[in-house]
């Protein structure tokens, strides 16, 4: 386990914090029908990169999926992800983003089933009435984007609070 903490944020904290990167993370997330690369840690200490769906869910970053994963048991081991926004654009012209942090197994059964009930709602895939173990919700240490501007690269990077800042390339 990890002894040293960053500071943290929620998805609100997140989206208040880092506006320009969460707008290209909101869109890309939407525009791949929400599926994003995870990386974790494995057991022997090497990287695994696995896609995910992740949901934002009454103010929270849902890193949900089926029980039972390797990536769910490298999460429980070791919380520390790399979330990616999918591309298969080499020239990035709708922009790329990544978010860092921690996740934590909230385990609040209303919570579960209000996303359960949202989640039939939106896709009609139905968990109602199941239980949920775990249920991760990310808090945040960094994020950053990649946007191309007027023929330029803009890197933007955010830690929690601090502004948001850009290098352009």
């Amino acid at each position: 386990m990890v002894s040293s903490v960053a500071a943290m944020s929620t998805w609100d904290e997140f989206t208040d914090g880092a506006p320009r990167i969460a707008e290209v993370f909101t869109r890309r997330h939407a525009k791949t029908g929400n599926l994003c690369m995870l990386a974790t840690l494995r057991s022997d200490g090497f990287p695994r990169i696995s896609p995910i769906e992740p949901r934002i869910f009454e103010g929270r970053l849902v890193v949900g999926g089926m029980p039972g994963t390797t990536k769910f048991s490298d999460l429980a081991r070791d919380p520390r992800f790399c979330l990616h926004t999918a591309t298969v654009d080499t020239h990035v012209s709708d922009g790329d983003a990544k978010l860092f942090g921690r996740v934590r197994d909230e385990q609040d059964d209303a919570l579960h089933q209000r996303y359960a009930d949202w989640l039939y709602a939106q896709i009609g895939f139905d968990l109602r009435g199941r239980e949920f173990r775990p249920f991760y919700v990310a808090d945040l240490t960094g994020a950053s984007s990649v946007e191309i501007v007027d023929g330029a690269m803009e890197v933007t990077i955010w830690k929690p609070g601090e502004p948001e800042r850009v290098v352009r390339k």
